[in-house]
C-alpha cells in the first residue's frame, strides 16, 4: 500500500481508494484519501 503525508494529521497516513494519476508534466503520481480524517492526500513519483 501506498502512503502519504496528511497535512491535517501530521503525519504519514495509508492511502485510502488510492488512484494513479499523470501530472502534466508526465510524472506519475498517487491520489487518495486520508484514512483518518478524509482530507487529500498525494504522492508524487509513486507509479
Amino acid at each position: 500500500m501506498a502512503t502519504a503525508y496528511c497535512v491535517k494529521c501530521r503525519k504519514k497516513v495509508e492511502i485510502k481508494d488510492p488512484k494513479q494519476v499523470t501530472l502534466k508534466n508526465k510524472r506519475p503520481a498517487v491520489q487518495g484519501v486520508c484514512p483518518s480524517c478524509g482530507t487529500k492526500v498525494f504522492r508524487i513519483g509513486k507509479a
